[in-house]
Protein backbone atom coordinates (compact mmCIF):
# COMPACT_ATOMS: atom_id res chain seq x y z
CA UNK A 1 0.00 0.00 0.00
CA UNK A 2 1.58 3.55 -1.21
CA UNK A 3 2.49 5.27 2.11
CA UNK A 4 0.24 7.85 3.12
CA UNK A 5 1.34 12.01 4.19
CA UNK A 6 0.33 13.45 6.93
CA UNK A 7 -2.23 15.44 5.36
CA UNK A 8 -3.62 12.16 3.67
CA UNK A 9 -3.79 10.56 7.36
CA UNK A 10 -5.57 13.38 9.21
CA UNK A 11 -8.22 13.22 6.59
CA UNK A 12 -8.61 9.73 6.87
CA UNK A 13 -9.22 9.62 10.54
CA UNK A 14 -11.76 12.92 10.00
CA UNK A 15 -14.02 10.58 8.08
CA UNK A 16 -13.21 7.00 10.36
CA UNK A 17 -15.86 7.79 13.02
CA UNK A 18 -19.43 8.93 12.82
CA UNK A 19 -19.01 11.84 15.04
CA UNK A 20 -16.59 13.87 15.51
CA UNK A 21 -16.85 14.19 19.63
CA UNK A 22 -18.00 11.13 21.03
CA UNK A 23 -16.99 10.82 24.63
CA UNK A 24 -16.45 7.47 26.67
CA UNK A 25 -13.42 5.35 27.30
CA UNK A 26 -14.67 2.00 26.13
CA UNK A 27 -13.25 1.81 22.25
CA UNK A 28 -10.09 3.48 23.30
CA UNK A 29 -9.19 1.60 26.19
CA UNK A 30 -9.66 -1.78 23.90
CA UNK A 31 -7.35 -0.67 21.62
CA UNK A 32 -4.73 0.33 23.83
CA UNK A 33 -4.52 -3.04 25.53
CA UNK A 34 -4.31 -4.23 22.01
CA UNK A 35 -1.10 -2.37 21.26
CA UNK A 36 -0.25 -2.68 24.91
CA UNK A 37 0.19 1.10 25.67
CA UNK A 38 0.05 1.61 29.26
CA UNK A 39 1.97 4.34 31.07
CA UNK A 40 3.64 6.47 28.65
CA UNK A 41 6.20 7.46 31.38
CA UNK A 42 7.52 6.94 34.77
CA UNK A 43 5.84 10.29 35.58
CA UNK A 44 2.30 11.57 34.35
CA UNK A 45 0.91 14.63 34.96
CA UNK A 46 -2.41 15.62 33.26
CA UNK A 47 -3.79 18.82 33.42
CA UNK A 48 -7.35 20.06 32.94
CA UNK A 49 -9.29 22.55 32.64
CA UNK A 50 -11.45 25.53 31.26
CA UNK A 51 -8.65 28.00 30.33
CA UNK A 52 -4.91 27.86 31.06
CA UNK A 53 -4.57 24.08 30.13
CA UNK A 54 -2.10 24.83 27.23
CA UNK A 55 0.19 27.31 29.49
CA UNK A 56 0.23 25.45 32.47
CA UNK A 57 1.39 22.23 30.61
CA UNK A 58 3.95 24.60 29.40
CA UNK A 59 5.19 25.89 32.42
CA UNK A 60 5.46 22.63 34.00
CA UNK A 61 6.93 20.77 31.06
CA UNK A 62 9.44 23.07 31.01
CA UNK A 63 10.66 23.14 34.97
CA UNK A 64 11.05 18.85 34.41
CA UNK A 65 13.22 19.45 31.59
CA UNK A 66 15.31 22.16 33.49
CA UNK A 67 16.53 18.92 35.61
CA UNK A 68 17.77 17.06 32.77
CA UNK A 69 14.34 14.99 32.26
CA UNK A 70 13.43 13.93 28.69
CA UNK A 71 10.04 15.10 28.85
CA UNK A 72 6.60 14.42 26.34
CA UNK A 73 3.96 17.19 26.05
CA UNK A 74 0.36 16.59 24.69
CA UNK A 75 -1.57 19.42 23.57
CA UNK A 76 -4.61 20.04 21.46
CA UNK A 77 -6.01 21.79 19.45
CA UNK A 78 -3.25 22.99 17.43
CA UNK A 79 -3.15 26.34 15.67
CA UNK A 80 -1.06 25.58 12.09
CA UNK A 81 0.16 22.51 11.83
CA UNK A 82 -0.59 18.89 13.66
CA UNK A 83 2.84 18.02 14.48
CA UNK A 84 2.19 21.29 17.38
CA UNK A 85 0.45 18.57 19.73
CA UNK A 86 2.91 16.22 20.20
CA UNK A 87 6.66 17.23 21.35
CA UNK A 88 9.57 15.58 22.95
CA UNK A 89 11.89 17.53 24.72
CA UNK A 90 10.46 20.83 23.48
CA UNK A 91 10.72 19.69 19.54
CA UNK A 92 7.61 18.50 17.36
CA UNK A 93 7.27 15.35 16.39
CA UNK A 94 7.79 14.95 13.10
CA UNK A 95 5.30 14.61 9.74
CA UNK A 96 7.22 10.68 9.53
CA UNK A 97 6.99 9.79 13.26
CA UNK A 98 2.93 10.78 13.15
CA UNK A 99 2.69 8.87 10.29
CA UNK A 100 4.00 5.66 11.61
CA UNK A 101 2.01 6.46 15.32
CA UNK A 102 -1.23 6.59 13.19
CA UNK A 103 -0.43 3.41 11.12
CA UNK A 104 0.01 1.95 14.52
CA UNK A 105 -2.95 2.69 16.02
CA UNK A 106 -4.79 1.84 12.78
CA UNK A 107 -3.61 -1.56 12.74
CA UNK A 108 -4.68 -1.72 16.43
CA UNK A 109 -7.49 -0.53 15.72
CA UNK A 110 -9.07 -3.68 13.57
CA UNK A 111 -12.87 -3.39 13.73
CA UNK A 112 -13.03 -0.79 16.48
CA UNK A 113 -14.00 2.92 15.30
CA UNK A 114 -12.34 5.85 16.25
CA UNK A 115 -12.78 9.64 16.57
CA UNK A 116 -9.65 11.71 15.10
CA UNK A 117 -9.28 12.76 18.90
CA UNK A 118 -8.89 9.13 19.87
CA UNK A 119 -6.46 8.01 17.15
CA UNK A 120 -4.28 10.90 17.52
CA UNK A 121 -4.02 10.60 21.56
CA UNK A 122 -2.96 6.92 21.31
CA UNK A 123 -0.62 7.80 19.05
CA UNK A 124 1.02 10.20 21.31
CA UNK A 125 1.27 7.65 23.73
CA UNK A 126 2.61 5.39 21.43
CA UNK A 127 5.19 7.91 20.60
CA UNK A 128 5.98 8.68 24.26
CA UNK A 129 5.98 4.96 25.06
CA UNK A 130 8.91 4.28 22.39
CA UNK A 131 10.56 7.21 22.92
CA UNK A 132 11.49 6.17 26.73
CA UNK A 133 11.12 9.17 28.75
CA UNK A 134 11.35 10.08 32.31
CA UNK A 135 7.98 11.95 32.10
CA UNK A 136 4.83 13.03 30.09
CA UNK A 137 2.55 16.22 30.40
CA UNK A 138 -0.49 15.46 28.91
CA UNK A 139 -3.42 17.94 28.51
CA UNK A 140 -7.05 16.74 28.71
CA UNK A 141 -9.14 17.45 25.93
CA UNK A 142 -12.42 17.82 26.70
CA UNK A 143 -13.58 17.61 30.34
CA UNK A 144 -11.66 15.03 32.03
CA UNK A 145 -13.60 11.47 33.55
CA UNK A 146 -14.92 10.59 29.74
CA UNK A 147 -11.32 12.14 27.79
CA UNK A 148 -9.12 9.31 26.16
CA UNK A 149 -5.87 11.45 28.33
CA UNK A 150 -7.88 9.44 31.67
CA UNK A 151 -6.65 6.20 30.12
CA UNK A 152 -4.09 6.76 31.51
CA UNK A 153 -3.15 7.26 36.01
CA UNK A 154 -1.64 10.40 36.71
CA UNK A 155 1.25 10.52 39.10
CA UNK A 156 -0.40 14.33 39.92
CA UNK A 157 -3.51 15.91 38.44
CA UNK A 158 -3.97 19.47 38.20
CA UNK A 159 -7.30 21.62 37.25
CA UNK A 160 -6.47 25.00 35.94
CA UNK A 161 -9.79 26.84 36.34
CA UNK A 162 -13.38 25.61 36.26
CA UNK A 163 -15.89 28.01 33.93
CA UNK A 164 -18.70 26.73 31.51
CA UNK A 165 -18.05 25.87 28.80
CA UNK A 166 -18.90 23.02 26.19
CA UNK A 167 -22.20 23.20 27.89
CA UNK A 168 -23.54 19.87 24.98
CA UNK A 169 -21.22 17.90 26.83
CA UNK A 170 -20.18 19.24 30.11
CA UNK A 171 -23.68 20.70 31.58
CA UNK A 172 -24.27 24.31 32.03
CA UNK A 173 -23.09 24.48 36.17
CA UNK A 174 -19.66 24.98 37.51
CA UNK A 175 -20.58 22.53 39.50
CA UNK A 176 -21.41 19.45 36.65
CA UNK A 177 -17.90 20.82 34.83
CA UNK A 178 -16.28 20.14 37.74
CA UNK A 179 -17.85 16.42 38.33
CA UNK A 180 -16.47 15.83 34.47
CA UNK A 181 -12.75 17.20 35.27
CA UNK A 182 -12.59 15.52 38.79
CA UNK A 183 -12.74 12.21 36.83
CA UNK A 184 -8.88 12.80 36.24
CA UNK A 185 -8.23 12.22 39.86
CA UNK A 186 -6.95 9.36 41.23
CA UNK A 187 -6.78 7.14 44.42
CA UNK A 188 -4.09 8.99 46.71
CA UNK A 189 -2.47 10.61 43.77
CA UNK A 190 -2.01 14.23 44.94
CA UNK A 191 -4.59 16.59 43.32
CA UNK A 192 -3.94 20.52 42.75
CA UNK A 193 -6.89 23.62 41.54
CA UNK A 194 -5.86 26.73 40.54
CA UNK A 195 -8.97 27.92 41.19
CA UNK A 196 -9.53 30.39 44.19
CA UNK A 197 -13.34 28.78 44.16
CA UNK A 198 -13.50 25.30 43.00
CA UNK A 199 -17.55 23.86 43.23
CA UNK A 200 -18.18 20.87 45.63
CA UNK A 201 -17.68 18.07 43.59
CA UNK A 202 -14.00 18.75 42.87
CA UNK A 203 -13.86 18.76 46.49
CA UNK A 204 -16.01 15.92 46.79
CA UNK A 205 -13.86 13.53 44.27
CA UNK A 206 -10.76 14.29 46.20
CA UNK A 207 -11.92 13.41 49.43
CA UNK A 208 -13.90 10.46 48.10
CA UNK A 209 -10.38 9.14 46.69
CA UNK A 210 -8.49 10.56 49.57
CA UNK A 211 -6.34 12.41 47.23
CA UNK A 212 -3.58 14.87 49.22
CA UNK A 213 -5.47 18.08 47.71
CA UNK A 214 -3.35 21.39 47.11
CA UNK A 215 -5.91 24.25 46.51
CA UNK A 216 -4.80 27.89 45.30
CA UNK A 217 -5.16 30.48 47.19
CA UNK A 218 -4.68 28.00 50.76
CA UNK A 219 -1.96 25.89 50.36
CA UNK A 220 -0.22 27.75 47.37
CA UNK A 221 -0.57 30.78 46.41
CA UNK A 222 0.90 33.99 44.44
CA UNK A 223 1.33 37.97 44.90
CA UNK A 224 2.14 40.81 42.60
CA UNK A 225 3.99 44.42 42.43
CA UNK A 226 4.25 46.67 39.47
CA UNK A 227 7.70 45.24 39.12
CA UNK A 228 7.71 41.35 40.17
CA UNK A 229 5.60 38.31 41.68
CA UNK A 230 5.98 36.06 44.84
CA UNK A 231 5.05 32.61 45.46
CA UNK A 232 4.68 30.15 48.03
CA UNK A 233 3.59 26.69 48.59
CA UNK A 234 3.66 23.59 50.57
CA UNK A 235 5.65 20.42 50.09
CA UNK A 236 4.37 16.72 50.54
CA UNK A 237 5.85 16.70 54.11
CA UNK A 238 3.18 20.21 55.08
CA UNK A 239 6.70 22.52 54.71
CA UNK A 240 6.35 25.60 53.67
CA UNK A 241 7.99 26.81 50.29
CA UNK A 242 8.80 30.41 49.01
CA UNK A 243 10.49 32.69 45.99
CA UNK A 244 10.75 35.99 45.84
CA UNK A 245 10.89 39.15 43.79
CA UNK A 246 10.21 36.82 40.57
CA UNK A 247 10.13 38.96 36.96
CA UNK A 248 7.06 39.33 35.64
CA UNK A 249 5.79 36.86 33.23
CA UNK A 250 3.88 37.75 29.40
CA UNK A 251 2.23 34.29 30.20
CA UNK A 252 -0.23 33.97 32.88
CA UNK A 253 1.31 33.84 36.69
CA UNK A 254 -1.42 31.88 38.09
CA UNK A 255 -1.17 29.24 35.71
CA UNK A 256 2.84 29.78 36.99
CA UNK A 257 1.94 29.21 40.32
CA UNK A 258 -0.02 26.19 40.30
CA UNK A 259 3.07 24.71 38.26
CA UNK A 260 5.06 24.82 40.45
CA UNK A 261 2.97 23.42 42.89
CA UNK A 262 2.89 20.49 40.75
CA UNK A 263 6.86 20.61 40.17
CA UNK A 264 7.67 21.33 44.15
CA UNK A 265 5.36 17.77 44.38
CA UNK A 266 7.94 15.83 42.34
CA UNK A 267 10.64 15.52 44.81
CA UNK A 268 12.73 17.15 42.12
CA UNK A 269 15.71 19.73 43.25
CA UNK A 270 14.24 23.34 44.05
CA UNK A 271 17.10 25.12 42.48
CA UNK A 272 15.34 28.80 42.46
CA UNK A 273 17.91 29.85 39.57
CA UNK A 274 16.87 27.04 36.88
CA UNK A 275 13.24 27.36 38.17
CA UNK A 276 13.08 31.46 37.11
CA UNK A 277 15.24 30.81 34.04
CA UNK A 278 12.47 27.63 33.12
CA UNK A 279 9.43 30.17 33.78
CA UNK A 280 10.76 33.11 31.46
CA UNK A 281 11.73 31.10 29.02
CA UNK A 282 8.23 29.00 28.76
CA UNK A 283 6.46 30.77 25.62
CA UNK A 284 2.77 29.48 24.25
CA UNK A 285 2.18 30.76 20.80
CA UNK A 286 -1.38 32.34 20.67
CA UNK A 287 -1.27 33.19 24.26
CA UNK A 288 -1.17 36.53 25.52
CA UNK A 289 1.76 36.80 22.64
CA UNK A 290 2.93 39.64 21.83
CA UNK A 291 4.73 40.17 18.47
CA UNK A 292 5.92 43.59 16.55
CA UNK A 293 6.11 43.60 12.80
CA UNK A 294 6.15 46.26 10.25
CA UNK A 295 3.70 47.79 8.28
CA UNK A 296 3.61 50.49 5.63
CA UNK A 297 7.06 51.90 7.39
CA UNK A 298 5.09 51.52 10.89
CA UNK A 299 6.35 49.39 13.26
CA UNK A 300 3.32 48.12 15.08
CA UNK A 301 2.64 46.35 18.56
CA UNK A 302 0.21 42.87 18.07
CA UNK A 303 -1.00 40.95 21.07
CA UNK A 304 -2.65 37.20 19.88
CA UNK A 305 -4.55 35.54 22.68
CA UNK A 306 -7.31 32.24 21.65
CA UNK A 307 -9.55 33.56 24.32
CA UNK A 308 -13.03 32.79 23.41
CA UNK A 309 -15.36 32.42 26.52
CA UNK A 310 -15.72 34.47 29.06
CA UNK A 311 -13.67 33.41 31.66
CA UNK A 312 -10.92 33.89 29.34
CA UNK A 313 -12.22 37.13 28.74
CA UNK A 314 -12.45 38.62 31.75
CA UNK A 315 -9.00 37.62 32.57
CA UNK A 316 -7.81 38.73 29.42
CA UNK A 317 -9.33 42.25 30.11
CA UNK A 318 -7.60 42.07 33.87
CA UNK A 319 -3.92 41.20 32.24
CA UNK A 320 -4.86 44.00 29.61
CA UNK A 321 -5.99 46.73 32.41
CA UNK A 322 -3.03 46.23 34.17
CA UNK A 323 -1.01 46.87 31.05
CA UNK A 324 -2.28 49.95 29.32
CA UNK A 325 -0.92 51.17 25.96
CA UNK A 326 -0.02 54.81 25.29
CA UNK A 327 -1.93 55.01 22.36
CA UNK A 328 -5.36 52.95 21.30
CA UNK A 329 -6.54 49.48 21.81
CA UNK A 330 -7.80 48.13 18.33
CA UNK A 331 -9.32 44.56 18.40
CA UNK A 332 -9.83 42.17 15.97
CA UNK A 333 -12.42 39.59 16.57
CA UNK A 334 -14.02 36.18 15.81
CA UNK A 335 -15.98 33.56 17.22
CA UNK A 336 -17.27 30.09 16.85
CA UNK A 337 -21.46 29.97 17.01
CA UNK A 338 -21.77 27.77 19.87
CA UNK A 339 -19.84 30.34 22.25
CA UNK A 340 -21.18 32.88 24.29
CA UNK A 341 -20.85 35.90 22.94
CA UNK A 342 -22.48 38.39 25.14
CA UNK A 343 -20.47 36.77 28.15
CA UNK A 344 -16.79 37.47 26.06
CA UNK A 345 -17.50 41.09 24.73
CA UNK A 346 -18.79 42.03 27.95
CA UNK A 347 -15.25 42.03 29.07
CA UNK A 348 -13.22 42.94 26.64
CA UNK A 349 -15.58 46.07 25.50
CA UNK A 350 -13.81 48.52 28.23
CA UNK A 351 -10.56 48.25 26.92
CA UNK A 352 -11.26 48.45 23.44
CA UNK A 353 -11.15 51.94 21.58
CA UNK A 354 -12.39 50.16 17.75
CA UNK A 355 -13.71 46.66 17.22
CA UNK A 356 -12.78 44.71 14.10
CA UNK A 357 -15.08 41.80 13.28
CA UNK A 358 -14.83 38.89 11.04
CA UNK A 359 -16.28 35.44 9.66
CA UNK A 360 -13.90 32.84 10.77
CA UNK A 361 -13.33 30.03 8.34
CA UNK A 362 -14.83 27.09 9.26
CA UNK A 363 -18.55 25.73 9.40
CA UNK A 364 -19.13 26.61 12.99
CA UNK A 365 -18.25 30.51 12.79
CA UNK A 366 -20.63 32.93 14.40
CA UNK A 367 -22.06 35.26 11.58
CA UNK A 368 -20.34 38.95 11.20
CA UNK A 369 -24.34 40.72 11.73
CA UNK A 370 -24.02 38.48 15.33
CA UNK A 371 -20.73 39.88 16.22
CA UNK A 372 -21.56 43.69 14.65
CA UNK A 373 -25.16 43.75 16.64
CA UNK A 374 -23.54 41.98 20.24
CA UNK A 375 -20.87 45.16 20.03
CA UNK A 376 -23.22 47.94 18.82
CA UNK A 377 -25.54 46.98 21.64
CA UNK A 378 -23.17 48.12 23.94
CA UNK A 379 -22.05 51.36 21.88
CA UNK A 380 -18.61 49.80 20.52
CA UNK A 381 -17.41 51.29 17.14
CA UNK A 382 -17.76 48.47 15.15
CA UNK A 383 -16.46 47.71 11.13
CA UNK A 384 -17.23 44.42 9.44
CA UNK A 385 -14.61 42.93 7.30
CA UNK A 386 -15.01 39.36 4.98
CA UNK A 387 -11.89 37.80 6.63
CA UNK A 388 -9.78 37.84 9.53
CA UNK A 389 -6.94 38.75 7.28
CA UNK A 390 -8.59 41.80 5.99
CA UNK A 391 -9.81 42.66 9.71
CA UNK A 392 -6.18 42.97 10.81
CA UNK A 393 -5.17 44.86 7.51
CA UNK A 394 -7.79 47.47 8.47
CA UNK A 395 -6.88 47.80 11.83
CA UNK A 396 -3.07 47.84 10.73
CA UNK A 397 -3.88 50.87 8.35
CA UNK A 398 -5.43 52.48 11.56
CA UNK A 399 -2.64 51.91 14.01
CA UNK A 400 0.31 53.54 15.29
CA UNK A 401 3.71 52.65 17.20
CA UNK A 402 2.01 53.37 20.05
CA UNK A 403 -1.24 51.54 19.62
CA UNK A 404 -1.90 48.11 20.34
CA UNK A 405 -3.46 45.20 17.52
CA UNK A 406 -5.43 42.80 19.83
CA UNK A 407 -6.48 39.64 18.38
CA UNK A 408 -8.68 37.21 20.21
CA UNK A 409 -11.50 35.08 19.86
CA UNK A 410 -11.00 31.62 18.55
CA UNK A 411 -8.26 29.43 17.70
CA UNK A 412 -9.07 29.80 14.35
CA UNK A 413 -9.02 33.53 14.70
CA UNK A 414 -5.49 33.30 15.92
CA UNK A 415 -4.44 30.95 13.37
CA UNK A 416 -5.50 33.04 10.32
CA UNK A 417 -3.68 35.72 11.89
CA UNK A 418 -0.28 33.62 12.32
CA UNK A 419 -0.67 32.52 8.72
CA UNK A 420 -1.05 36.28 7.50
CA UNK A 421 1.94 36.89 9.38
CA UNK A 422 3.98 34.28 8.02
CA UNK A 423 2.97 35.44 4.74
CA UNK A 424 3.86 38.77 5.41
CA UNK A 425 7.52 37.50 6.54
CA UNK A 426 8.04 35.51 3.68
CA UNK A 427 7.43 38.14 0.89
CA UNK A 428 9.01 41.06 2.99
CA UNK A 429 12.49 38.08 2.35
CA UNK A 430 11.70 37.71 -0.83
CA UNK A 431 11.54 41.80 -1.54
CA UNK A 432 14.75 42.20 0.83
CA UNK A 433 16.74 39.50 -1.75
CA UNK A 434 14.97 40.92 -5.25
CA UNK A 435 16.25 44.03 -3.85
Amino acid sequence: MTQRTLGEWLAYLEQLHPSAIDMGLARSQEVASRMGLGQPAPRVITVTGTNGKGSTCAFVASLLRTQGLRVGEYNSPHLLRYNERVQIDGVEASDAELCEAFAAVDAGRGEISLTYFEVGTLAAFWLFQRAGLDAVVLEVGLGGRLDTVNLVDADLALVTSIGVDHVDYLGDTRESVAFEKAGIFRQGAPALCGDLNPPQPLLDKARELNCPFFLRGRDFDLGMTDQHWQWRGLDLAGAPVELHDLPLLDLPMENAALALQAYLLTGLPWQPERIVAALRQTRVVGRLDRRQFEWQGKRLNLLLDVGHNPHAAQYLAERLARRPVAGKRLAVFGLLADKDLAGVVEHLHPQVDTWAVAPLDCPRARPVADLQAALENLGARVTSYDSVATALEGQCALATAEDEILLFGSFYCVAEALEWLARRSTEEAAHGYAG
